[in-house]
């Protein structure tokens, strides 16, 4: 048998469309994953369905085992909220806004243990009409199991993995406002050249109501946004200003304590005392003095000092 007689069998092959109405229906896209063998094959595929936009789709069952010959259905629904912003760029720009979809769907398949696949099989149809919490526990791990059967085959050379690539479309059901513009942008004509209230059918009358509510929608919607946008920036202005002030003071607190630091030191280093041996320099010289005065006999002058002279009297 060949390789790719194990890959699964998508449809639709290349892309998913959704289609998006103004009322309160759901959005949704099924996919159908079909065995490629027959019933007497003993192969049975796993299959493990990857979304770009995790939140904006729900995918239910986003994995499972397909048995030889058989096919399972998985039904892919778009978010209401993801919907409604969908409808909104439509309003604005057209269809041409919702044909370069970048949302994309992965497809792994590959070839799993036949006992593996046979007891979640009998696990899966006993978990079918249990909604006890220990059938629903139950459920929980049989789910985990086959996560950790695709974490296996992930980190396993010897397990061939096939992959196939969806691509996405949005279409949007045409509405009785959009009737009369085919082109899906909104009409921007004034008032004076439409038709007059008096003059208006109720379609008319409704088709203009709708534009208008829509129209209100919009600037509502903006008005919101900007609102939070302002407070936000304003927040962080204030944010930022503060921060501002606290290191403006540490520079100067930094600054007025060093230079009272150099102060310091400079006045011990100047004004503050006269060193050892400056002392010691000073009193060398004016005893040499003295002792050159003693010699030459020139010494009598000291006596009539007010402080030294008493000093030398009582030594003579």
């Amino acid at each position: 048998m060949q390789d790719m007689d194990y890959a699964l069998e998508v449809s639709p092959e290349t892309a998913l469309q959704f289609t998006l109405s103004r009322d309160d229906s759901t959005a949704r896209c099924l996919m159908t994953l079909k065995h490629p063998g027959n019933a007497a094959s003993n192969t049975y595929l796993a299959f493990k369905v990857k979304t770009t936009q995790p939140r904006r789709y729900l995918v239910r069952p986003n994995q499972g085992i397909v048995a030889p010959g058989s096919s399972d259905s998985v039904n892919i629904v778009l978010v209401e909220k993801d919907k409604q912003m969908l409808l909104q760029s439509f309003d604005r720009l057209g269809q041409s806004a919702l044909d370069h979809s970048k949302d994309k769907f992965l497809v792994q398949s590959c070839a799993v243990d036949p006992i593996f696949a046979k007891k979640y099989f009998a696990q899966k149809t006993e978990l079918n009409d249990d909604h006890s919490p220990e059938g629903i526990k139950a459920a929980k791990e049989l789910a985990e199991s086959l996560t950790d059967m695709w974490n296996a085959a992930s980190g396993g050379e010897d397990v061939q993995i096939f992959n196939k690539k969806l691509q996405v479309k949005h279409i949007v059901t045409p509405s009785p406002a959009d009737a009369t513009n085919p082109k899906g942008t909104s009409s921007r004509a004034p008032l004076s050249e439409k038709t007059s209230l008096e003059n208006m059918t109720p379609e008319q009358m409704f088709m203009e109501i709708s534009s208008l509510r829509r129209k209100y929608d919009e600037l509502v919607t903006f008005s919101v946004n900007l609102t939070a946008e302002r407070d936000i920036l304003n927040n962080t202005l204030e944010q930022t200003k503060r921060d501002l002030n606290r290191e403006v003071a540490k520079v100067k607190d930094y600054a007025s304590g060093k230079n009272g630091k150099n102060g310091d030191v400079a006045l011990k280093k100047s004004g503050g005392g006269i060193g050892l041996v400056t002392f010691l320099f000073f009193a060398l010289i004016i005893f040499l003095a003295a002792a050159k005065l003693a010699i030459m006999g020139k010494i009598d002058f000291l006596l009539e000092a007010p402080f030294v002279g008493e000093l030398m009297r009582m030594e003579l």
